[in-house]
Parts: C-alpha cells; sequence; structure tokens
C-alpha cells in the first residue's frame, strides 16, 4: 500500500511539527491542509462511544453501525436480517416484517422496522451504556460493560444470530409478548448431544419459542437451565466458567431448521473480511467473503452466512448448497452453512471522453454552444453553493465541458478552462483563503472542507459524492498536465481526499477502512453518524459511482494499479448492487406493493421514492441518474427497464400534478432523461432533448448534446464484449457494427484485446478507436 505509507507519514510527521500551532497550514507538496478549524467554523462531532482499544484507530463513520459510536443511546442497527439495539434495559434483537406505509404522494414505502423486539441481559448486574468494542469487515462486537462486569455482543451482516457473552452470572431473556415454546425433536437433541435425556425438554440447551408467529431460538452451554419465570420471561441459568448465549430468529420452525441452527450456534464469529481482485483478462472483479469464528464448545462447525441476492444471484458457486432464507428488505437473504464464498462481478469500463463527432448535422449547433458554454464558464461554477459539493460539480462541470472543446478540435478553448479549472483548485488547495479550506481531525480520522454543505462537517455526510467530483476533475486534468498533478505538486490533496472515503487498510488511526463503503452490502452509504429510525441511507447511488470512476481514472493516472484495483473493485460492486436494490432489473427485490420502478433512498431498513430535499418527481428520478458522464453507461445495462423508468415518470408528474405543485422550471433536468434514454436508444434520446431546455448543474448543454451526438454515431452500450484494459468502452449500432474505445494513460503503447477477438494498439496518452 505504497500511497496509504507515504500519505501516513507526511500526515503524522506534519502534525508534529505543528503541535500546538493547529492554526497554522500543513504542507502537503503545493497544497495545505489545517488540523482544527478556523475562526468560528464548526468542529467533527466526537465518537466517545468507543473502547480504549477503538478510539486509538479512527472511528468507522458513515457505516451501518455508525449509531452506536456517536450517541449514548443509540438508534436502531440493521443488521439484516436481524434488527438490534442497545438500551439500558439490554439489547434488543428482532426479526422485522414487511411493512406497506401509504405516503402522501399517493404511492407507498416499503418498512422493515424495528418491533416487537426480545431482550437479552444480564441478571447479576445492570448493562453500561453501549461503546464499539471491535470491528472487522462486515461484523461488530458490542459491550455493555459496567465497572469490572461487562456483557459482550457480537452482530453481523447477514447472520441471524447474536452472540453474547457475560463476565459472570446468568442471562435473562424478556419477550414482547407471551411466548410459545415449540418441541425440538428428535434431531435437535440429538445434534446439542446433551448430558441429559433426549426427553426432557427442560434440560436441552436449546430454547425454542414462537413469539407473535416468529420462531426465536436460544442456544446456551452444556449445563443450561431454561427456567420460566412468566409467560413473557425466561431466565438461562449459566454453569460456572460458561457464559455465553447464542440467540437466533429462525426462518421457519421446522425440525432441520432448528437442528441446522443449533449445529451453527456455538462459532462464534471473530473475524469476518473481504478481499477482491481484478482480472482484467475477463474484466471481471473476484470478491472472497471470508468468516473466522470460535467454537464456544463441540468442534467448530463454521458460521451460518446470510447471503443477500446480489450474492447469491447467477452465482454458481453457491447453487445447492443454500439452505432455508429470511425475507428482508434486501429480498431474500439466503443461509450458507460455509465460513467463506466468492462473488464474480463484471466490470463494464468507461474511458474519460469520447471522441469528437464530425460527421453529424448539428456539429455547428455543438461549435455555437461550445463558444457560449466557454464565455460563462467562470459563472458556471459558482451556479449554487460555495462549498465542496457545489464547489466538485462545477469543477467536474468544466473539466467534462474542456473534454468536448478538446475533442472537436478547439484546443485553445480547451487550454482555457484547464486554467480556469487548476485555478480554482488552488485556490482551494493552497489553503490560502479564509472560507475555503480543509482540515484533517485526528481525533476522529477524517478530512472535512469548509464551507460545509449538507453536514459534511457536523453530521459527516457524503463525502464520497463531495470528494468524487474533485479526484475525478483532478484526474481529467492530469491526463493533460501530469507535472502540474504530481503528488509533490497538487495531487497530494487529491490523495489526502481519497485516503478519507477509501482507505484500504485495516485499523489505521488515520482514517478507516473503506469509510463510505459497505462490502458486504456492496454498496456506499451517505449519513455520518446514523440518525434516524431506520438506520443508515443513501440517496444518490450515481455519485458513488462517479467517486469510484474518479479512483479508477485517478489510479490508471498516476501509475497506482493498487488504487485502479480498488476503485474497480468498488465501481462494478456498487453497479450491481445500484441493479438490485435501487433498480431490481433482476426482480429480486421490490415486493408487487411497490408502485415505483425504482428506489430513489435506500434505508437499513426502508426504501422510498422521495429525496432530501423535494417531492418533484424528476428530481427524485434524476438523482440516482447524475451527474450522466462516459462513466455512467452501466445506466443502460438493462435498456427496457430504462424506456419503463421513463414511462413510469409521466405518471408520476400527472400525481404530482394532481396534487397541486409544480416544478420550477416546468421542464427540470430535461437533460439528464434525454442522456439517459440515449443510453438505451440514441436517437430517441437525441431527439427528446432541448437545447434551450432547463438543464442540471453539473452539465453543461455542451457537454449534453456531445454525449448524445458520441451515442448517436457509435451507437448504445454493449456489455457482451469486454476488454483486458481498464479504460476501455464497446457500444453497438442497430445494424449491429461495433464502436471500440479504449484509452492508454500509461506512458507506453499498449495492445487492447477485445473478447470479441478485436484488437487495437493505443499509443501513449491517447484515445484509440476501432470499428
Amino acid at each position: 500500500m505504497k500511497l496509504i505509507h507515504v500519505l501516513r507519514s507526511a500526515l503524522f510527521v506534519a502534525c508534529g511539527v505543528v503541535l500546538g500551532a493547529s492554526a497554522q497550514p500543513v504542507k502537503l507538496g503545493a497544497g495545505s491542509y489545517f488540523l482544527a478549524p478556523k475562526g468560528g467554523d464548526r468542529a467533527v462531532p466526537a465518537a466517545p462511544m468507543r473502547t480504549e482499544a477503538m478510539l486509538r484507530t479512527a472511528a468507522g463513520t458513515n457505516q451501518w453501525y455508525s449509531t452506536l459510536i456517536f450517541n449514548p443511546k443509540p438508534e436502531v442497527i440493521y443488521a439484516q436480517p436481524l434488527t438490534v439495539q442497545a438500551t439500558p434495559a439490554g439489547f434488543e434483537f428482532a426479526l422485522p416484517s414487511k411493512e406497506v406505509v401509504p405516503t402522501e404522494r399517493r404511492d407507498v414505502e416499503i418498512h422493515y422496522a424495528h418491533r416487537d423486539p426480545l431482550v437479552l441481559s444480564p441478571v447479576a448486574f445492570e448493562p453500561g451504556p453501549a461503546k464499539l468494542a471491535k470491528t472487522s469487515d462486515w461484523a461488530i462486537d458490542i459491550t455493555m460493560g459496567r465497572g469490572s462486569d461487562e456483557m459482550l455482543i457480537g452482530v453481523a451482516h447477514g447472520s441471524p444470530y447474536v452472540q453474547l457473552q457475560l463476565s459472570r452470572g446468568d442471562v435473562r431473556l424478556r419477550l414482547p409478548a407471551a411466548g410459545e415454546r415449540f418441541d425440538a425433536g428428535a434431531d435437535v437433541a440429538s445434534a446439542v448431544a446433551s448430558a441429559v435425556a433426549k426427553d426432557t425438554a427442560k434440560d436441552l440447551r436449546v430454547l425454542a419459542l414462537r413469539v407473535k408467529g416468529k420462531p426465536y431460538a436460544l442456544f446456551g452451554p452444556t449445563g443450561v437451565r431454561w427456567e420460566q419465570v412468566s409467560s413473557t420471561e425466561w431466565i438461562g441459568r449459566l454453569p460456572a466458567g460458561a457464559g455465553y448465549v447464542s440467540a437466533a430468529a429462525l426462518p421457519d420452525d421446522k425440525a432441520e431448521t432448528l437442528a441446522l441452527f443449533t449445529r451453527h450456534a456455538y462459532a462464534f464469529i471473530q473475524d469476518t473480511r473481504v478481499d477482491w481482485r481484478y482480472l482484467a483478462a475477463t474484466s471481471r472483479v473476484e470478491t472472497t467473503f471470508k468468516a473466522t469464528t470460535r467454537a464456544m464448545e463441540g468442534a467448530d462447525t463454521g458460521p451460518l452466512l446470510g447471503l443477500y441476492p446480489h450474492h447469491w444471484f447467477n452465482n454458481a458457486s453457491v447453487d445447492g448448497k443454500l439452505g432455508p432464507a429470511f425475507d428482508s428488505v434486501r429480498g431474500k437473504i439466503r443461509l450458507l452453512a460455509a465460513s467463506q464464498f466468492k462473488t464474480s462481478t463484471a466490470y463494464t469500463g468507461f474511458v474519460p471522453f469520447w471522441p469528437g463527432v464530425s460527421g453529424s448535422p448539428r456539429t455547428a449547433e455543438l461549435r455555437d454552444l461550445l463558444k457560449t458554454d466557454q464565455r460563462n464558464a467562470r459563472r458556471m461554477m459558482l451556479e449554487i453553493g460555495t462549498g465542496p459539493y457545489w464547489q466538485g460539480k462545477g469543477l467536474q462541470r468544466i473539466t467534462k465541458l474542456m473534454d468536448v472543446a478538446e475533442q472537436q478540435g478547439d484546443l485553445e478553448a480547451r487550454d482555457q478552462l484547464l486554467k480556469l479549472a487548476k485555478g480554482r483548485i488552488e485556490e482551494w488547495f493552497s489553503g490560502d483563503s479564509r472560507k475555503t479550506y480543509f482540515h484533517f481531525d485526528r481525533a476522529l480520522g477524517t478530512v472535512v472542507a469548509y464551507p460545509e454543505e449538507y453536514f459534511s462537517v457536523e453530521q459527516m455526510n457524503d463525502h464520497h459524492f463531495h470528494y468524487g467530483y474533485w479526484i475525478r476533475a483532478m484526474a481529467d486534468i492530469a491526463l493533460r498536465d501530469p507535472a502540474w498533478a504530481a503528488k509533490a505538486q497538487w495531487g497530494g490533496m487529491v490523495d489526502l481526499l481519497i485516503a478519507d472515503i477509501a482507505t484500504a487498510e485495516r485499523g489505521r488511526a488515520d482514517f478507516p477502512f473503506l469509510r463510505n463503503f459497505d462490502p458486504y452490502e456492496g454498496h456506499s452509504w451517505a449519513s455520518g453518524i446514523g440518525l434516524g429510525a431506520f438506520g443508515n441511507n443513501q440517496e444518490s447511488s450515481s455519485e458513488a459511482i462517479n467517486a469510484w470512476a474518479g479512483l479508477i481514472l485517478w489510479g490508471e493516472t498516476t501509475g497506482n494499479r493498487e488504487l485502479r484495483d480498488l476503485g474497480v473493485y468498488l465501481y462494478a460492486s456498487e453497479v450491481d448492487a445500484v441493479n438490485h436494490y435501487w433498480f431490481d432489473i433482476h426482480g429480486q427485490v421490490l415486493p408487487p406493493e411497490y408502485k415505483n420502478v425504482e428506489v430513489s433512498m435506500l434505508f437499513g431498513g426502508k426504501y422510498a421514492h422521495n429525496t432530501w430535499w423535494t417531492d418533484e418527481p424528476r428530481q427524485i428520478k434524476g438523482i440516482n441518474l447524475l451527474p450522466i458522464t462516459t462513466a455512467s453507461t452501466y445506466l443502460g445495462r438493462d435498456p427496457r427497464f430504462v424506456k419503463r423508468n421513463l414511462d413510469a415518470l409521466k405518471g408520476e408528474m400527472s400525481s404530482h400534478a394532481a396534487r397541486g405543485k409544480r416544478a420550477d422550471p416546468p421542464d427540470i433536468w430535461q437533460d439528464i432523461f434525454a442522456k439517459y434514454m440515449a443510453l438505451a436508444d440514441p436517437t430517441q434520446g437525441l431527439a427528446q432533448w432541448d437545447r434551450w431546455g432547463s438543464f442540471e448543474f453539473g452539465d453543461t448543454r455542451s457537454h449534453a448534446l456531445h454525449w448524445m451526438l458520441g451515442l448517436q454515431e457509435m451507437g448504445a452500450p454493449d456489455f457482451d464484449t469486454v476488454a483486458d484494459t481498464p479504460l476501455y468502452a464497446v457500444f453497438r449500432r442497430s445494424d449491429g457494427r461495433k464502436t471500440y474505445l479504449a484509452y492508454n494513460a500509461t506512458k507506453a503503447s499498449i495492445n487492447v484485446s477485445f473478447s470479441d477477438g478485436k484488437a487495437l494498439s493505443v499509443a501513449p496518452g491517447s484515445l484509440g478507436r476501432a470499428n
């Protein structure tokens, strides 16, 4: 991890130099950052609810469990399929059920709320405030200690178990309603190998209960005695030296299911790890998920892993190995009795820009638009906000306009736009401005930018959205001026932003492992501190993917293969998750009661069709499309879905108008939807675009037209043909003719092989094309 170690050294050497003078800038190449906010600027939040060991590492913000570390009274954690919550009364766990909730928009949301939990608590002492005691890639340990007494709870994504350890005494179970004990059966009695008579149910290690129609089971150590105190309370009398209990929700109450759960109940998860490999020859990402367990008694039979749809769908490696399934907000979570599994995900590639167009009758129109956009370029960088989100969008907007000027042969305009973008970046990265600067906070382990936008400091929100635009814009500049973007110049600040959102090393003190990305869910989270009853959330999946495209391009441009491969992993994984959980193109997730075609806001415990700032239909739909660039071809993976999604928009707009609401302007973001349609039908997309209509402030009219003219000339994206280089794209016209693109960011010529046998030689620093 060359980038990581160099950056970490630079940070801590710099921190030592300015100790006691945090208001002074810390140099990083030609740039600077600060160790404290300036003036009255807000500081990042504290994350005190961690053990001493965890306080020595960077805080895991923006994760599924982040509510735990910021809040003395944490919100519900959505582990899937379980929901859990630490409370003063003990540790709650439940198996949520689908709820169809009507909205004022005349549609519905789908909720899987934390209801009717079972509560585990120690008998011998009162539980203390919950603290994060340990993390691994998709599992956590929570401690609820008080003095020398401790209740330690293990929870993992996909696991149906809550694994409890007590420093002393017995365990209490409280139920939300009367529980009905069901017979474990001969199979379970044999599986537990109890020392007592098999026909004496009260002496078995297993306490199986139906509670409000749902089956649960608790698995105690050999010698445990389950005593019923009342219809809603049980006590597990634990033998000396065996202070552990495994509690689980079951997908059904069949004897064979309970037997399966009993066999694996004593394999307590100690570590989880995800590893990835970019296989360039086949343009795929192979991901390995591995859990390490400790047998509390008996042989270590390994864990039961709950696989989400993106794990098991079309995955031949787990065919025939999957057991019972849970219904969940993510679709069916299917159980696999194994310590590891693998997935293979397609990486569909992209190039930094598309070639110029010359044969279209609209090239004159494109030249006119380019002149206007160039004249207004400085203003377009300040269209709305002055903070890191809108300034980042403005920068990428200008570099995409720069692409158009360059590819259309207007190098003078290209150079002026390049100079403009550099100047704005230097203003921010230099640290010379009172209002615009970056601050590294050592206690939390993060970089934040001022002026704050969208609670990016106060709540640590959206760092990957914000910084993704900066990283992509810097990569675009590095293609033209690598010396200016070198680490010793302005590139060091880019590495700092990348480290904030995508550090691939675990256990560091300066930045957490993959801050925004959830390796098991396969997508990012936007909320930093975990507020709300439905867990973490992400709205703009497309802006997350924009960030990962920036990592790929920056890594390839700077020769950092490790970073490039990380970007490929994040990009391919998030695209796959979006296709499952936002778009449901495989039909595995959204229930028939859900009236919308896609999800715009994904939460730990619900999904909805709305935004944080408006209920206007175009923006609800468009927030998971923008920014549409050459890295957005994945949106055209299913042309039928694209057209169905846009057809649904017409009905949503009619419903919106029927409620007396109007959009301002009435054709807001029409350019986004024209470009989206062009991915399915280039001619139709171009036909519906209005040159004089509204446009989204992350794009320009020139870029939109150039982008669609390119598709009209080359055809829609072809996902069946792949290449053995990361920067490539293939298109197919309606008559079957293909266009092949590949970009070479290296300093030597490369030969690119496509899976259909096409070969392409590409010179250094250039875009190759073949038909």
